[in-house]
């Protein structure tokens, strides 16, 4: 019987082949999408990614006859563990080939961490923060992935009830068609808002125009989704990252904000084009020509995936989200979009589905984290 090796990992050259394993995992799979490797290298440097600020994470791969055969980051988020009490040990990035051994092997490792912590269960995949990928692919494995979720081997699953993890949170992703987005079921209503509450909307078409509201929209972001039992703040650092690396690449025509009549955000809505055929084209380098391919998709996409929607607790329940709808569909129509993503929500979220559901939404794929006690 061969054995199972695990070896941690640290300087920024080991990384780049933590990132790159699941390039071979993948190869030919026409629904995964690659990420842009020396970008997710830089996301794991304590210098270039301000999460580290109060997070720390350890790399693991696994091989096997000396080639490599899985992967996994060990993370704690000391926001959530000190501040907020849970006890968690994360995990993310686990990948691995068909072997229940390889990933028992490489979860072991995340249980040590967790026990040296006095943490008490282990949840995954997760990522840093509330703003990173989340969740194993339980269904829909026959669609394209996005940029924002991981894509997986459907055995991920059964190795995870093999080994007595239990589902944690369960996440669905919907799409449905433009032509299902009608008018009338917002238009009437976002005039009424408006003129009720002394609300406009706003929005722009360069991305110059859109910074100097950044930081306004993520001080609003922690204001819409603070009740959640697990969510973590976007702290001053991270505000400037996620601006420096996000925002210059979504078309600002689909950045849309509510403000009141005093100048105050009360609600925004980021939408993306989707980049997914365009980072399969680049197959994990900007250049020479990953670039164009991107900037391309960024202008031509016909496919948009819903980002982020948050509206300011007092004006929560009161209609909105009609004048965000209305924008966008006005910007979706000139753009010729014809179909429509929902990134993965909580399924016990009741209020996001009833949002959508004049729309016909449908259920194209579900995903879910799984956790064991240590």
């Amino acid at each position: 019987m061969t054995m199972i090796q695990i070896k941690e990992l640290y300087t920024p050259k080991e990384l780049k082949t933590f990132v790159e394993f699941p390039f071979s995992l993948y190869k030919n799979n026409k629904y995964w999408v690659p990420p842009i490797i020396k970008d997710e290298v830089a996301s794991f440097d304590p210098t270039e990614n301000p999460v580290f600020k109060h997070a720390e994470a350890r790399y693991f791969i696994a091989l096997k006859d000396g080639e490599i055969v899985g992967r996994v980051a060990a993370i704690v988020n000391w926001v959530e563990v000190r501040d907020q009490k849970i006890k968690k040990m994360r995990f993310g990035w686990l990948d691995m080939i068909d072997d229940i051994e390889v990933t028992k092997a490489l979860l072991n490792e995340v249980r040590i961490i967790g026990q040296s912590h006095q943490l008490t269960f282990m949840e995954g995949p997760v990522g840093f923060s509330n703003l990173d990928k989340v969740g194993v692919l339980t269904e829909g494995f026959d669609h394209l992935g996005t940029m924002i979720t991981w894509y997986n081997h459907a055995y991920y699953k059964d190795h995870f009830e093999q080994l007595g993890f239990t589902k944690g949170k369960v996440f669905l992703e919907n799409k449905m068609d433009f032509s299902n987005i009608q008018p009338k079921y917002f238009e009437r209503i976002s005039t009424l808002v408006e003129k009720r509450y002394g609300l406009r909307a706003l929005n722009f078409k360069k991305t110059a125009d859109v910074m100097p509201y950044v930081n306004e929209m993520f001080d609003l972001f922690n204001e819409s989704y603070a009740s959640l039992a697990s969510f973590v703040p976007i702290s001053d650092i991270q505000k400037e990252y996620f601006k420096k690396k996000y925002i210059s690449f979504i078309n600002p025509e689909y950045i849309q904000f509510v403000m009141d009549k005093e100048g105050k955000m009360v609600a925004f809505g980021i939408t993306m084009p989707s980049f997914s055929t365009a980072l399969q084209k680049a197959n994990g380098k900007l250049f020479p020509f990953g670039i164009f391919h991107l900037l391309r998709a960024k202008k031509k996409s016909k496919e948009i995936i819903f980002y982020l929607i948050g509206i300011h607790p007092d004006y929560q329940n009161k209609g909105v989200t009609s004048i965000l709808f209305r924008e966008y569909h006005k910007a979706f129509e000139k753009n010729g979009i014809e179909t429509c993503i929902r990134t993965p929500e909580l399924e016990e979220n009741t209020a996001i589905h009833q949002l959508w559901k004049n729309f016909k939404p449908v259920t194209h794929k579900k995903r879910c984290t799984y956790l064991k006690n240590i």
